[in-house]
């Protein structure tokens, strides 16, 4: 030690020039010179310091980095749909080189205290093999199932096996359980077989049988991380019932909200009451959240009977498809005793239904009593009644008070709107351009009460051999429904601003032209449905209504307690029918669609006009572009009456020409410079014509 740690220049030199001649006659009792205690102690201490550290440097070497290999795991998958497999992952890849890491053990079924870090040991050579789905674009066609207990992976796995089959979706699976099951058993046991078209994904952490809750609660958030930045799902479905562990729930809901993930936590009858959503696709699952609907009743004087009625069956309907709907309910200026005592003690929600916050979904609106209502004035308080929150995904249902529905009602409602309101097909042929409602009732008369309506025949194929599907489960009319019909909140806002441009154009007729003068609509339907009318025609929107299977199935309707709109009640005194549909005929949704349950595309839907004659789509646009010409001529005012049938408008304006009136009045003002206050405006509109392209086309969308 003492050779080791002398830096004395004199240590360089040979040994032989320091040694002592073997000649030379040392004293008795000599002996070598002591190092000082002090060096000894601090040259000890330095020794023991670098021993340690390079022990501590041996014993925390990283172990689960792994062989670095920058070649994608052989895990195949197709890109095309129609060879679509189902294939479970690969094995796991080999140990790293090295020592090999103890992973913890339980000492029983009940030791749950490990807390180590995470590692997941099979999640990314299924993640590397799928490429094939096209997981690294944000707008894709991947689905994800997942599920921590086995009895909610036992829900799941069904409806993403019929989902697979479907083969719309690239359909995904993610075990994030605290079980050891194989994956391969896991799917044995469920029935999945190579036709459902599911791929597996093991997202389970080390040591998962004995971590504690909170580090699988982190481990899903985590696990949920790493499969959003690979296959990027659309919308994730999990078990929104008690069976599933609430620590897998908690840590999915954080990294949803984080990753801004559509998820979608299905009820415990979601088997059988949510089979329609594997029908769905996946920019369909993908709105699941956004859509909201709103239920409002109009209840006329004398009702009460068909109030209750109706009340009580909503009270049955299945809410399991996704929020409950607030509830609306406009009462006439006189109350029936019936009505108020039940109104009493009607919740809304339901009491079967959970509602941990306590939220009152009712809203009653009871009107200040007048002598007599308008059709202007009824068409207005019907107007003001909803405003949709976001028009984008806010609408509303009507329902008359004759109307019965079924529980499955709202499972049908959302189910076509998401199907052809949402879905890239109806995007990409802009489907949501022309639809302007869903009806579930199928009218037995044409709009003017009188003619007998007949639904029409189903299309058939090219060569005219063979309907296009069994049969007609919707058609497209271009007339509205009063009955029960549900408006798209774009639709509602643009109805609401026609129909007050043209009251206003009204009072400032003298004479209403032709066109305001005929009445199409009977007056056993309220003053509103004219108007609508009138905006669908203009716009060639079209209604979607159901075939006489579907509609015998989600509502019927009522007409022994008929009674007429308000507007109209001293006209059609004693006008009542004595005729009442059929009871509704209980069933899960798809058990009673034609055609196994798929909604057929638009292309393939029978078109009918107005007056209840079939029409083409051509023809449906040259008499739209017409009456469009006239309306603008006679109720309007343009001075150029010739237009083309555009784009849905958020707003009627274009068909008042209340645009250009505004031009021509600030630059009527501009010359004469006649107010201060006209001054400003013809000074804001002088600025706003120095606005660039983008800016002006930003501030005239109005």
């Amino acid at each position: 030690m003492q050779s080791f740690f002398l830096t004395d220049e004199e240590l360089g030199k040979k040994d032989d020039d320091h040694q002592a001649s073997k000649h030379i006659l040392r004293p008795k009792g000599w002996a070598p010179a002591r190092v000082p205690p002090r060096k000894s102690v601090k040259r000890l201490f330095i020794a023991l310091i670098i021993g340690l550290a390079v022990y501590l440097f041996i014993k925390n070497i990283p172990t689960d980095l792994g062989v670095r290999d920058h070649r994608r795991p052989s895990y195949y998958h197709p890109s095309d749909h129609s060879d679509l497999k189902t294939d479970f992952p690969a094995k796991p890849a080999p140990p790293p080189r090295g020592r090999t890491p103890k992973t913890p053990t339980a000492a029983s079924s009940k030791d749950h205290s490990y807390n180590g870090p995470l590692r997941f040991l099979n999640l990314a050579s299924s993640l590397h093999g799928i490429t094939g789905t096209r997981g690294g674009y944000l707008n894709n066609k991947n689905v994800l199932f997942a599920a921590a207990s086995l009895k909610s992976a036992a829900t799941l796995l069904p409806l993403a096996c019929s989902m697979g089959a479907e083969r719309l979706n690239y359909v995904h699976f993610a075990l994030m359980s605290r079980s050891d099951i194989s994956i391969t058993e896991l799917g044995k046991v469920n029935g999945v077989d190579e036709s459902c078209q599911i791929i597996f994904h093991d997202a389970r952490p080390d040591a998962s049988t004995i971590s504690t809750d909170d580090r699988l609660e982190s481990s899903s958030a985590r696990a949920l991380y790493h499969i959003q930045m690979y296959m990027h799902p659309q919308a994730v479905i999990v078990d929104g019932s008690d069976t599933e562990e609430p620590f897998f729930k908690k840590g999915m809901r954080k990294q949803a909200e984080i990753s801004k993930m559509t998820l979608i936590e299905v009820p415990r009858n979601a088997a059988k009451e949510l089979t329609w959503m594997t029908r769905l696709e996946s920019a369909s699952l993908a709105a699941w959240n956004q859509v909201s609907i709103d239920i409002l009743i109009h209840a006329p004087p004398d009702a009460s009977g068909s109030l209750i009625r109706l009340l009580r069956s909503l009270s049955s309907v299945d809410f399991s498809a996704g929020s409950i709907p607030h509830l609306t309910i406009e009462l006439p200026r006189e109350i029936d005793p019936p009505t108020e005592k039940f109104l009493e003690s009607f919740q809304w929600p339901p009491k079967r239904v959970q509602n941990p916050s306590n939220a009152r979904l009712l809203s009653l609106r009871h009107r200040i009593p007048r002598h007599g209502v308008s059709e202007d004035e009824s068409s207005a308080r019907f107007l003001e009644s909803f405003w949709p929150v976001d028009p984008q995904h806010s609408h509303v249902l009507v329902l008359s008070p004759q109307v019965e529905v079924s529980p499955n009602f709202l499972n049908y409602l959302k189910y076509t709107v998401l199907h052809y309101r949402y879905s890239n097909t109806a995007l990409v042929e802009q489907w949501d351009q022309r639809l302007f409602g869903i009806s579930l009732d199928l009218p037995s008369t044409n709009i003017d009460a009188s003619t007998a309506f007949a639904p029409p025949s189903p299309l058939v194929d090219t060569k005219g051999s063979k309907p296009k599907v069994d049969e007609v489960v919707n058609f497209l009319w271009q007339a509205p429904n009063s009955n029960a019909m549900l408006f798209l909140g774009q639709r509602w806002v643009e109805m609401h601003s026609f129909v007050s441009h043209l009251l206003n154009k009204e009072q400032a007729l003298e004479q209403p032209p032709p066109l305001l003068a005929a009445k199409v609509v009977s007056k056993k339907y309220p003053a509103w449905l004219e108007h609508v009318l009138r905006l669908c025609r203009a716009r060639g929107y079209w209604t979607l209504y159901p075939g006489k299977t579907t509609a015998s199935k989600i509502a019927t309707i009522h007409t022994e307690l008929y009674t007429p709109p308000e507007e109209y009640d001293k006209e059609l005194e004693g006008d009542h029918e004595d005729v009442s549909e059929a009871d509704l005929v209980p069933g899960s949704l798809l058990e009673h669609l034609p055609n196994k349950g798929s909604l057929a595309p638009f292309s393939e839907l029978p078109l009918i006009g107005w007056a209840g004659n079939k029409v083409t789509l051509g023809e449906l646009d040259s008499t739209a572009l017409k009456y469009t010409a006239d309306f603008k001529q006679q109720v309007g005012g343009c001075d150029d009456a010739a237009s083309k049938l555009q784009a849905p408008h958020k707003f009627a304006d274009d068909l008042f020409c209340i645009k250009g009136k505004r031009d021509n009045a600030a630059a009527t003002k501009g010359k004469k410079g006649s107010t201060a206050a006209d001054s400003d405006t013809s000074k804001s509109e002088k600025e706003s014509r120095k606005q660039t392209p983008a800016e002006q086309g930003s501030a005239s969308g109005h």
